[in-house]
């Protein structure tokens, strides 16, 4: 299965979480907003200053700068206050921000003006009407759509919402995530030394990064921990977390094998398909659901244990996803995968990081010059790690390994390569910057 074609089965199984959610402005980033944000207010709310100088009627100032006149000061308009109408004959002294007096269509700068002993100012040059004024609305309109439902949150679209009066937004939730994996070779960090490990023993790894990566999306993250290879013990955390989360992330344990029982029990509480996905690292992926207890499918057949008899949509189930065991196979699957998933749920718009870069749902990516041989061609679409050089080039890592965490510590981007494509050194090729997937 090509990526194009997993993303649309995946995407296609998505739909936005229901309901709505009020939510202080300062705690809003990365969260995704529920409704259109319309303007109250004309922003800015009235004509204004965007220099420090002095607001002047331009036509007066041609004629005393040809008579060789310097104007008196009248008044001076700080932020915050509003000045009285401008005095004929004269100059206001105004600082950035203030209201426009009016009888004023111009602001003269600061640097452009000269002022006298006897407190006038001499202007060097006339200025053009309308000059350095902001005007009114000319950012907003009042009932204008500002920023519209879908919108994924960030500093800028916040301090928006602060300039239109908003201490809380109304946000979609945020996906219930439970994460855990399986294995008895797994061991938690921090609970055996180095040197205790016992033979074939290895940290849990996975578990971090995807931890991460989920709250960097905007989840609410619960980590089940590490679940024993039996298949009693994996039915009961699946069981237990689908009754409270809107996905469960595992990794490892859905291959075949007798230790693997991810796969025979998410099919015996809902349902499972297993892909083999064309790109390298990451093949394997399992996408399917789990029932909760007490709710029937379409076809009828879910018993009180919770357990789904025949295939039927479900009227309420909790989504799967299993990623592949090997740590590198993990994080690029989630990236490329997992990822605009979770933003499809959270009801982001296209563009927004579902949809950018087309079908396969990766962000626009970069021509660069490869600064390597990449001399063996594969079958499958290959994701290399790579990293920008002061020579405006790409490094590759040298062991491209699915197990090796390192390449993706060191990479701050990946190398598109179609499948049956090789590199030669000098080649235009398609960088994917590790930032815009990490978002």
């Amino acid at each position: 299965m090509s990526l194009e074609q997993a993303l649309e089965q995946l995407l296609g199984a998505a739909r936005p979480l229901a309901g709505q959610q009020s939510v202080a402005t300062l705690e809003a980033d990365g969260r995704v907003l529920a409704q259109d944000i319309r303007s109250a207010l004309d922003v800015p709310g009235f004509d204004n200053s965007s220099m420090d100088g002095y607001a002047v009627n331009s036509a007066e100032v041609a004629a005393a700068i040809a008579a060789g006149r310097s104007l008196p000061v009248s008044q001076r308009i700080p932020a915050g206050h509003f000045g009285p109408a401008l005095q004929p004959g004269s100059v206001a002294r105004i600082f950035t921000g203030a209201p426009v007096p009016a009888g004023a269509d111009a602001v003269q700068m600061q640097e452009e003006a000269e002022v006298l002993a006897d407190g006038s100012v001499r202007l060097l040059q006339a200025p053009v009407a309308g000059q350095f004024i902001r005007r009114r609305g000319e950012d907003i309109r009042q009932g204008e759509v500002v920023l519209a439902a879908g919108t994924r949150l960030g500093p800028a679209e916040l301090g928006l919402a602060a300039s239109l009066g908003l201490a809380e937004l109304p946000l979609r939730p945020r996906p219930r995530v439970a994460l855990f994996s399986t294995g008895d070779e797994l061991v938690m960090p921090g609970e055996v030394a180095p040197e205790a490990m016992a033979p074939g023993a290895i940290y849990n790894s996975n578990r971090y990064f995807l931890a991460v990566l989920l709250k960097r999306l905007g989840c609410e993250v619960s980590d089940l921990g590490i679940v024993p290879d039996r298949r009693e013990a994996t039915l009961d955390a699946l069981r237990a977390a689908a009754e409270s989360h809107d996905l469960i992330v595992t990794s490892g344990g859905v291959s075949v094998g007798e230790e693997d029982h991810v796969k025979p029990a998410v099919q015996q509480l809902g349902g499972l398909d297993l892909w083999q996905i064309a790109i390298k690292p990451g093949k394997p992926f399992a996408h399917g659901w789990i029932a909760r207890s007490g709710k029937v499918t379409q076809a009828g057949q879910l018993d009180g244990s919770g357990q789904a008899g025949q295939t039927g949509e479900s009227a309420d189930r909790c989504h799967f996803v299993g990623l592949p065991g090997n740590p590198v196979s993990s994080f690029v699957t989630f990236l490329l995968l997992v990822r605009p998933f979770l933003l499809r749920l959270q009801g982001i718009s296209a563009g927004q990081g579902v949809t950018p870069g087309g079908a396969d749902g990766l962000p626009p990516a970069l021509a660069l010059p490869a600064h390597f041989d990449w001399p063996r061609a594969d079958r499958r679409r290959e994701f290399l790690r790579v990293r920008r050089n002061a020579a405006g080039g790409l490094d590759l890592f040298p062991n491209q390994s699915s197990g090796v965490l390192t390449s993706v510590a060191w990479c701050d981007g990946l190398v598109d390569l179609p499948a049956g494509r090789t590199i030669a050194r000098g080649e235009t090729v398609n960088f994917i910057p590790l930032a815009a997937l990490l978002g």
